[in-house]
């Protein structure tokens, strides 16, 4: 397993199509069985290589705004869903010629351009607030108090939604069944008044699909029954579910130093190519290895016989870059390749170029394993942005 790495010019973000179909082949399945038509989330995973491959199996992308919608247009060409918390003025018009769907954020957003898509003849949808979230961390709660994102519902009642398609809402991070369950018992209590108006309710993104506990069964059921009951078309729009587990961050060791542990600098950044890792926080897995300690020096296990105890850290001059400490079989050196898990989504489509750290290159291994460059990163990149 992973015998490709000792040819790779690190770091280097890989991708792997067997795993990425696995998941769009479960997703596609579980489309065909609830009705839901399921899109992909591109501010979860954005692998240009990969959107083709999607589209294969899915029935388009959903977008936050124009860059993506271009993006998706581009890349997939397949239905094409664009929600943002405010359109500009200036890209409005071309954000309605590339999208299906229009989903405004609040009832001035939609007075302002609602004649522009009704012209057009686009879907028009407005976002929900509602008021209601197990979104495991306050900054993923979409629903929260003194929240930007959605329209409450009682600002709907005297509102005239003669012109509205749709609804929806989005309030699930890294989430079950059980808690879409929830999230639709909240919604129905505060939002069934409108139903009527719509011919089709996004229940958004969160949806922890692909993850293997997670119970599909109910999924399916909780679509099917919503959908018969009001006669809506159902939208899920997962990110993270897609790119889950579908491919990994190579690294190189380029340093070993000592400061009471032993410490190995990495041409990569849990700041810059893991921001994943910082924000939520968690600590990735490392291929060949056992996390000891995580990345804020909590405790996981202990160090075995036999085994080599690694602090790992970026290549960044922040004292924080420090993706956790693990035990090795054998001791590192100068040259061993690093892989870090499951690092496929909310990598790509975050990271950054912070203290002219290299962009790790976006690497393709087919279903022949063939591995590919798709994209090599230099400097340029660096001096353009900034």
């Amino acid at each position: 397993m992973f015998e490709y790495a000792s040819k790779i010019s690190t770091p280097a973000y890989v991708l792997e199509e067997n795993l990425l179909r696995k998941n769009c082949e479960l997703l596609a399945s579980i489309s065909e069985k609830s009705g839901a038509k399921i899109l992909l989330a591109l501010k979860g995973f954005a692998f240009s290589k990969s959107l083709k491959i999607v589209g294969e199996y899915l029935h388009g992308a959903t977008c936050s705004g124009l860059w993506e919608a271009k993006f998706a247009k581009e890349f997939m060409d397949k239905e094409i869903h664009t929600f943002s918390p405010a359109f500009k003025d200036d890209e409005i018009d071309e954000i309605i010629a590339l999208s299906n769907h229009i989903v405004f954020n609040s009832l001035n957003q939609f007075e302002l351009y609602k004649d522009k898509v009704k012209k057009a003849n686009k879907q028009i949808g407005l976002r929900c607030n509602v008021e209601f979230s197990v979104a495991p961390k306050e900054i993923y709660n979409p629903c929260g108090r003194f929240s930007r994102l959605g329209i409450l519902a009682k600002d709907l009642k005297n509102a005239d939604l003669s012109e509205i398609n749709g609804l929806h809402f989005h309030a699930l991070c890294e989430e079950s069944a059980n808690s879409l369950e929830l999230v639709l018992k909240a919604f129905e209590k505060k939002f069934k008044p409108f139903l009527k108006h719509v011919k089709w309710v996004n229940f958004g993104g969160g949806h922890h699909i692909t993850k293997k506990s997670y119970d599909i069964k109910k999924l399916i059921n909780l679509c099917k029954k919503f959908s018969d009951k009001f006669g809506t078309q159902i939208y899920l729009e997962p990110g993270e579910a897609i790119g889950w587990q579908t491919g990994v961050l190579v690294a190189s060791v380029i340093d070993i130093v000592k400061n009471e542990k032993n410490i190995a600098i990495l041409d990569t950044s849990s700041e810059a190519h893991m921001p994943d890792t910082i924000i939520m926080p968690y600590t990735s897995e490392v291929a060949n290895a056992r996390i000891l300690k995580t990345r804020n020096n909590e405790k996981i296990s202990k160090l075995k016989k036999g085994e080599f105890a690694y602090l790992l850290g970026g290549n960044t001059c922040l004292a924080g870059d420090i993706m956790g400490e693990y035990a090795f079989k054998k001791p590192l050196k100068r040259g061993d390749k690093i892989i870090f898990l499951d690092q496929i989504h909310y990598s790509i489509v975050k990271n950054t170029t912070f203290n002219g750290v290299r962009l790790p290159n976006l690497m393709f291994l087919n279903a022949k394993n063939e591995l590919k460059m798709i994209r090599k990163f230099d400097y340029e990149e660096f001096r353009r942005r900034n």
